[in-house]
Parts: structure tokens; sequence; C-alpha cells
């Protein structure tokens, strides 16, 4: 068995750089994630990464001075960090089973995929698990035990941004923002039961290394996960919170969708999930995400808590948050040009694609919204066709019907990246820099 296990990982490798013409292979992966760690070359990023490691730590310490393992199963936001009587007393039904449900039909080509896709999605989590540095492992345990704060955020704001987002985290300057994000987040758990998928360490005879915590217990304790593994929590919760963040500050728009892509690379780096439950992850997220910003009412608390947001995180930079966004190329491993490649390969990990006869992408009412914030000069008209000129190619897991089809392939990094930076050698897109001159589409 782990012979055929070894050989499935080896033909993996392979065929990663032949799927797709630019595709990048798994090395390649892991070196552009690992620069958005505490092993990053920049010593702004690597100040902000510690940082982040230990306002989390105190967070869950809480008022006790040391952390034991135990207390991790209660750890959450409390009512300095989170305003949760706002929300209540906003009274907004946010209808989780009914979007849990829409989950489960979104979802619902998972349980036609033939036995090789998911030898192959098997093959991947072992690749990459075996392969991740010391470095990626820290940042995914860090991931992981900081899924019910939004500390993990903060790296893909820049160091000066990033820095005044957890002062202001921590001082409850952002109290109506963390209740709000954290009251969006639609639960993977009946999605996880519909499914039955066993997650990748306990398949019979696999290769998975799990991981000892070095991190935020330090207790040298494996990291482990329960229940179903498809489709993943916490991938869901990263790609929830980065999304919204990112609506509320499109200045970092493409940086938080990367690290949501990362957030959900480090469930695999742990070896707890396979790709196709991180891809499972990011389509029902973005769904939902796009659901709530559709809806009046939310929309109201939405700019409710993106204005506190802004405020306060303009008050802790002491300039623009513009201004406060930007900083060196060095120090900003998140707008790097090889960020697009890993998102890229985030959307399909390069796992197989069927051929399928070439099918218009059918974007569903209102999806266009999503870049609404980033591309404020575009018409909804606009958004939709860039979503569409930007899009995976169609057949790859989970692609099924329309829905299904769009939401897999959908490339939020490229659509906003293309309009305001289009090829020099493509007129047919948009202007860069966000003008509102807009060219032919």
């Amino acid at each position: 068995m782990r012979t055929r296990f070894t050989l499935l990982t080896a033909t993996l490798l392979v065929s990663l750089s032949t799927q797709a013409k630019n595709a990048a292979d798994l090395p390649q992966v892991a070196a552009m994630a690992t620069e958005t760690t505490m092993a990053s070359s920049s010593t702004a990023f690597v100040a902000l990464e510690k940082q982040l490691q230990h306002s989390l730590i105190d967070a869950i310490k809480g008022v006790r001075g040391t952390l034991t393992r135990s207390q991790l199963a209660s750890a959450k936001q409390g009512k300095v960090l989170a305003n949760k009587d706002w929300i209540q007393s906003a009274g907004y039904d946010f209808g989780k089973k009914d979007q849990q449900q829409a989950g489960i039909a979104l979802l619902g080509a998972f349980s036609k995929l033939p036995a090789h896709t998911l030898q192959q999605n098997l093959a991947a989590v072992e690749s990459i698990n075996l392969s991740a540095t010391d470095g990626l492992r820290q940042q995914a345990l860090i991931d992981a035990e900081g899924q019910n704060y939004l500390f993990f955020l903060a790296d893909a704001l820049g160091p000066r941004l990033g820095q005044a987002f957890i002062r202001a985290y921590e001082k409850g300057e952002l109290n109506k923002v963390a209740a709000l994000i954290k009251a969006s987040e639609v639960s993977t758990r009946e999605a996880k039961k519909y499914f039955g998928y066993q997650r990748p360490f306990l398949i019979p005879d696999n290769r998975i290394h799990l991981v000892p915590d070095d991190a935020v217990v330090k207790d040298s304790h494996r990291y482990i996960a329960d229940g179903g593994s498809f489709p993943s929590g916490h991938t869901n919760t990263g790609y929830t919170d980065a999304l919204l963040l990112a609506e509320m500050v499109p200045e970092r728009f493409v940086p938080l969708l990367d690290r949501a892509a990362r957030y959900g690379y480090s469930r695999i780096v742990l070896g707890v999930h396979y790709p196709l439950d991180i891809i499972g992850s990011r389509m029902i997220a973005q769904r939902n995400v796009a659901h709530y910003l559709n809806d009046p009412q939310y929309r109201t608390l939405f700019k409710m808590a993106k204005t506190q947001l802004r405020m306060a995180l303009e008050k802790e930079c002491g300039m623009s948050l513009r201004a406060c966004a930007q900083v060196p190329l060095k120090d900003d491993p998140y707008v790097v040009a090889s960020m697009q490649t890993f998102y890229r390969f985030t959307l399909t990990y390069n796992l197989p694609a069927k051929r399928v006869s070439p099918a218009v992408m059918m974007v569903p009412q209102g999806a266009e919204m999503l870049l609404e914030a980033p591309l404020p000069h575009l018409s909804v008209a606009q958004r939709r066709q860039i979503m569409v000129k930007t899009a995976l190619a169609d057949g790859y897991p989970l692609s099924g019907n329309a829905d299904q089809s769009f939401w897999q392939r959908l490339n939020l990094h490229d659509a906003v990246t293309t309009a305001y930076y289009p090829p020099a050698n493509h007129p047919s897109v948009f202007t860069a820099g966000g003008s509102k001159t807009v060219k032919r589409l």
C-alpha cells in the first residue's frame, strides 16, 4: 500500500508541470508560501508575524498566566474583541440552516468523482505535507489554533497596516467588525456529515506526518482534527473572513484573497485536509459572502462595520488608510507577482480536469457584488464580464451544473488584477491603475 501511494505521489509530481502551460510545481508553490511565514527574508514582515503569534497566544490565555491545550477548545473572541450584543440587537437573520443546505447542493459533484481523482487527492496531501518546511508548519499551527480570531488577517495587510490592525483589534476598536465577520461564517458541519469523507491521516497506510505543536501551546502535541474532511471548516473560515475584510479594505483586496488561499493550503501542510476540501470551501465561502452582500439588511450592518474599521485603522496609522497600506515591495510578500501563480495553483491543486465541451460560464445574479469594492469604476455588466474572462477552464473536479461550475471556476484574484493591470498586448480589458476610463470589453 505504501508503495502504491509513493507511486501516486511521484506520478502527481511529474504531471504537475504538464497539466497546464504555466502550472507551478509543488517545490515552487512551497517556496512562495514560505515567504509568507516567519521564514520570510523581510525583517519587517517577520516582526509582524511574531506580533501576530504573540497576540494570538495572549488572547487565548486571557487572564491566565499560562496556556494549556485544554484552553484551545473554548478559545474565542471575548467581549472586548467582538461586540456580539450589537449583532443580536440588530435582529438580523443569517439563515444559517438554509445556507448550509445551499452549500451541500453546491458541492454535490463531489459524490460523483472517480476513484483516481480521490487517489490523486490523497497523493497531493502527502506531497505537500511531507515536503513542508518548518516555517510552513509553524504558520499552519498558528492558523489552525487561531480559527476563532481575526489575527491571521493582519499579515496580508502589510507590516504597517497589519500592526495597526492588531492594535485596534486588541483595544476593541474593531468590535463590530469582528462580531459581524464571525457571525457571517456558515458552518460546514452538516456538509461534513452529508459527504462523510475520511480525513487523509486516517486513511490506511497513509504517509502523513502529523505536525507537533511548537508554535502555540508548544507542548509538542501532534495536531489532528476530528469529524469529516469535506469541506474544510477552517478554510471556510479563512475565505469568509478574508473576503469580508477585503470588501472593507479594497486597498488590500488581492493580498487578502491570497491570504485565504494560504490559510487553506496550511490545512494540507498539517495533513488534516485534501485539496478538494479546500476547493469546496472556497466555493461555498464565496457564494455565502455574495449572498449576504446582496441583502440590504446585511449591507446596513456591513457599512457600519466598514466605517468603524476604516476610521480605527486610520487613527492607528496616523495617516490615510491608502498610504498606510503601501510598503516597500521587499516587505510585502503578498503583493509579489508570484502570488498570482500560487493563487492559481490553489484553484485546482493541479488535480486532473476531464475533457468537456466548451461552455459559456453563467454568472449567478448578484455574484458581481464581490467585485464592487475593488472595482468601483466598472459597471455591473463589466464586472460580470471580467468574471467570465478570467475564469478557470471548465472540467476540474467539483464543476457540474451552472452554479457549481461558476463558483469552482471563479478567479477573483485575476479578475481584479486584470482590471487594474491588463497585459500590454490585450487592449480589450481595462486601463491600469483603476482609472475611470474604461476600454472596450
